[in-house]
């Protein structure tokens, strides 16, 4: 049972070179749980080192609640019953989430300013064009650790390894070309390719071999799992280049 006193001990790190994010949580933690909190700022390193040899931590912040030690930040949240919050395999979503979120905003906002209006064709379209862009952002972060992730899955790459490194650009240059209805001539064939790849990579990988890996879809360090989402990434590619490729038709 967590004690029952409403007063803690704070012991964080406050130097000059550096104010310890968890420590801030921590204090900030304990303030919305209503405790009255006594904040020791350890201002150098010899005064850090002293506390933790003294109480036989390896790290700071430490809080003590009722004269017990509750520990770090990760126990803190732990002792108030929120942790747990994320999968314990790793497994989130939440990099997806704000990706096509903010695509979706920043698509009816254009749209507004651009037509008065959020729901129109146009909002559609850019939506599709800037999730892409903002997909392949995430993945230019570190071509490299995308390419490692990506080679595990992506047909065309694992037989021509290059294609790994140039997978980001190619959705770059189609996302930034939608975006401003330009040289359709090389904005579908990029998307129209590179989507319907990686949309059979992902289907062989996921449903027909049935593995469980990684999506590289935002990046490198991605935690989000290969499958429904990175299919969606990839059919979106395809949808649009055939949309754009109907559309120059018809007005042409």
């Amino acid at each position: 049972m967590p004690s029952q006193s409403r007063d803690a001990v704070l012991y964080r790190m406050v130097t000059r070179d550096h104010v310890c994010p968890f420590g801030l949580k921590s204090l900030d933690l304990l303030k919305r749980e209503g405790f009255s909190v006594d904040d020791r700022p350890l201002t150098t390193r010899a005064q850090t080192d002293a506390f933790m040899t003294e109480h036989d931590v390896e790290t700071t912040p430490q809080t003590f609640i009722g004269g017990t030690r509750v520990g770090g930040h990760d126990a803190l949240l732990q002792h108030f019953g929120k942790a747990g919050d994320d999968d314990a395999s790793g497994v989130s979503y939440v990099p997806v989430i704000a990706v096509f979120a903010m695509s979706a905003l920043m698509a009816l906002a254009a749209s507004w300013a651009a037509f008065g209006s959020i729901l129109t064709l146009r909002s559609a379209e850019w939506f599709v064009a800037i999730a892409m862009c903002m997909l392949a952002m995430l993945k230019l972060r570190d071509v490299e650790g995308f390419s490692n992730m990506f080679l595990g899955y992506d047909l065309l790459a694992q037989r021509w390894v290059r294609y790994a490194y140039l997978y980001p650009f190619g959705e770059a240059l189609a996302g930034i070309l939608m975006l401003a209805g330009a040289a359709l001539w090389l904005t579908v064939p990029v998307a129209f390719v590179i989507g319907s790849i990686g949309a059979v990579s992902v289907f062989k990988a996921v449903y027909l071999d049935r593995r469980e890996l990684t999506c590289a879809c935002v990046g490198g360090d991605s935690k989000v799992p290969l499958g429904f989402v990175s299919l969606t990434e990839n059919l979106m590619m395809v949808a649009m280049a055939i949309w754009m490729m109907a559309g120059h038709q018809v007005a042409g």
